[in-house]
Order: C-alpha cells, then structure tokens, then sequence
C-alpha cells in the first residue's frame, strides 16, 4: 500500500529532494506482485489438495508484497505516482483473479464478484479521469477493505473454514467494498472542483 503524498511544509521539504527513480524497489516489489497473479490462478485451478495450498500460499505471499511495497516507500522516501497508480492495480488484480477463479469453480455467488469488481473497475477508471487534476492517494478505507478482501478471499480457500465465517467475513468487505467505492467518488468530485478553481484564478 502506498504512502499517501506530504502536505503543509512538508511539501516545500520534498520539493529539495532528489527525484525518486520510478524504478525503486518499491515499485519493483509491486511489478512483482503482479507478475504473481496469472501462476496464483493457475495453481487454483489445478486440481488436489496439494495445489490448492500452493495457491492459498502464492496469495498470501503476494497480499503480504502489498504491505513490504508501502512500507518501503514510506521508509526510504520512494513515493512516485507510479507507485500510487500500479499498487491498487496490482492490488485489484489479485483480488480480481481470486474472485473471479472462486466464482468459476463455483465456491462463490457471481453476484459478489460482480459487486466487488464493479466497485474496484469504477474506482480505477476514476483515478484515471481525474488524473490530470492530480492522483487520489489511497485512503484508510481502502486499506481496510483490501484487508478484509483477503481475509474473505482466505477463509474460501483454506479447507474447513465454516460457510457463516465465509459469509460474515465476505459479507463485511462487501460492505466496506462499496461505501469506500462512494467515498473516492466524492473525493473525485472534490479534486476536480479544486482544479477547476485553481485555474480559473
């Protein structure tokens, strides 16, 4: 998750450094989690027991890159709009690839799929409409409902997890999927009407 950008003073502070390579390994992190994607699949359609654990694993190690990513940016300074950009698009596809493969082997209601990629496919068309105005960070929120995603998408995956856990527990992202889905639509609206008032002075 990446770092949302300084504000106040510390914007002059970070106007004096040196810019930051979008080649980081931050950023490399990401491409690498996104690389992930296509095998975690892969392996989930496999059938066995032995695959499934191999995909419930390449999906844990990939969610956890997510926090590894945002950690060193923040760390080291190694913020870039890149990062900004391919983290929740890493992010999505994970959680895409998850939803959609579960729906296929018929482990989860489509709608739920529709739902959550309806939200998530929304909201990436919408940071690039508003691009030009300026990059919505991500926010608590999303931090949030990426969390309770994966712990959704885990509990489907991990054998014995019983179906009103499931439930409960994807019943909650859902929720959290959609309201935060609103809150970056009033964000948006909120960026652009700034834009349009800085320039019209």
């Amino acid at each position: 998750m990446t770092n949302t950008p300084e504000t106040g003073t510390d914007q002059t502070a970070a106007a004096t450094r040196p810019k930051v390579s979008v080649w980081n390994i931050a950023n490399v992190v990401t491409v690498i989690r996104l690389a992930m994607v296509p095998f975690f699949a892969f392996c989930l359609f496999l059938p066995g027991p032995g695959w499934r654990v191999t995909a419930l694993v390449v999906f844990l190690v990939a969610s956890l890159t997510d926090l590894l990513d945002g950690e060193l940016a923040r760390r080291y300074g190694l913020v870039t709009d890149f990062g900004k950009i391919a983290d929740p698009i890493a992010d999505k596809a994970l959680i895409g690839a998850a939803l959609i493969s579960l729906s296929a082997l018929d482990e989860l209601a489509w709608w739920v799929t529709i739902v959550i990629l309806g939200r998530e496919l929304g909201v990436t068309l919408l940071r690039f409409a508003v691009i030009r105005h300026g990059v919505i960070p991500a926010s608590y929120g999303g931090k949030v409902k990426t969390v309770l995603q994966i712990a959704a998408i885990v509990s489907y995956m991990w054998p014995g997890v019983p179906e009103p856990i499931r439930w409960t527990v994807m019943g909650a992202a859902v929720v959290v999927t959609v309201g935060t889905g609103l809150d970056y639509v009033i964000r948006a609206v909120k960026l652009r009407q700034v834009a349009k008032r800085a320039r019209a002075q």
